[in-house]
Formats: C-alpha cells, structure tokens, sequence
C-alpha cells in the first residue's frame, strides 16, 4: 500500500527513476481498487460513475510508467510501445546512475 500512496504523492513527478516493485504493486492495488470501485458503483446503479476512478488516477499511472522506462534507461515514449513496453517494465532496472538520475534501490 505504501507504494501506492508514494506513486500518488508524485503523481506529476515524470522525472527520476521507479523501481519494479514501486510499478507492480502500484498496478496491483490500482486493480483492486478499480474493480471494488467499479462492483460497488455497478451494484449502487452509478455504473458511470466508476470512470471517475480511472479519470483521477490517469496522470498518475502514466507518472509511474515513464519513471519505470527511465529505470531501465529508456526514454518515456518507450511506454507507447504495448509490449516492448511490457518486457521493459519487467526488465530489472540499470543498477547503476544513468541519465534519469540514481539507482532507486540506493536510495
């Protein structure tokens, strides 16, 4: 949860590096939490209102994707590429500083 909360507090921070982990349980609990969100607004007759979700948490979730291309030396534009994308985001980061700044398991 902590990671979650950490991608929020930087949620217009494109600049510096994102860790695996930081990436993959920030798409764990946003699937959580899109879906109990959708179940409840589903079940509560407002199912548009669960797009709600995904308009907030957009910016944040694009943050955290170009962080994690710049952990592995790519460029942010790399995250429009779907599936060199994917095998980037599961790529271990550059273990040591490269242009987007220090190795975030460093710090």
């Amino acid at each position: 949860m902590k990671w979650y909360l950490k991608v929020l507090k930087q949620y217009t921070d494109f600049n510096g590096r994102a860790r695996r982990k930081e990436y993959w349980m920030f798409v764990l609990f946003n699937l959580i939490f899109s879906m109990v969100w959708g179940f409840i607004c589903g079940f509560a007759g407002f199912p548009e209102m669960a797009q709600l979700y995904t308009l907030a948490i957009i910016i944040p979730t694009i943050a955290v994707g170009v962080r994690r291309m710049h952990d592995v030396g790519k460029s942010g534009w790399f995250i429009l590429i779907p599936v060199y994308s994917f095998i980037l985001a599961v790529s271990k980061g550059d273990e040591v500083e490269n242009k987007y700044g220090q190795d975030p398991k460093a710090e």
